[in-house]
């Protein structure tokens, strides 16, 4: 069994869902070593989210965009924990439903992703800055 970890630091990305599924490839060569195993992706950071989902249409981003707003709006009422801004607390909850950590296949030195299938960073925060993952791939 062959481990390999690191940690590799986002550009920063606007409010939104971006994809990032080349970013990681290419900052991370160890998954090519790999003939079988798994690679987990974490996210060091409360107030965005990771997830796989639509490669090919950008509507698809600007939808989940538009869904998790109406989900949890900026102005409600309720909130206490707004000392970084009307987005801070929207953003942790965002990030606690979608989550921050993905286990992915590695097969023949590939990411065994669906044909249609990316990995998106959620940038819930209007300045969020750049993010940092810890990638770790293991196997065979």
């Amino acid at each position: 069994m062959e481990f390999y970890q690191t940690t590799i630091q986002l550009p920063s990305y606007p409010r939104g869902f971006h994809l990032i599924t080349d970013h990681i490839v290419d900052n991370f060569p160890a998954t090519r070593k790999l003939s079988k195993g798994m690679l987990q992706v974490f996210l060091q950071h409360t107030s965005a989210g990771l997830t796989i989902n639509e490669n090919a249409d950008p509507s698809v981003r600007s939808d989940f965009e538009t869904f998790f707003n109406d989900l949890v709006p900026e102005d409600y009422p309720e909130f206490v924990h707004t000392y970084e801004g009307p987005d801070d607390m929207p953003a942790h909850i965002k990030g606690s439903l979608v989550g921050f950590e993905l286990n992915i296949p590695i097969t023949n030195g590939k990411l065994n992703l669906g044909t249609w299938q990316g990995i998106y960073l959620c940038e819930y925060r209007n300045n969020g800055g750049r993010r940092k993952l810890v990638l770790t791939a293991f196997g065979i």
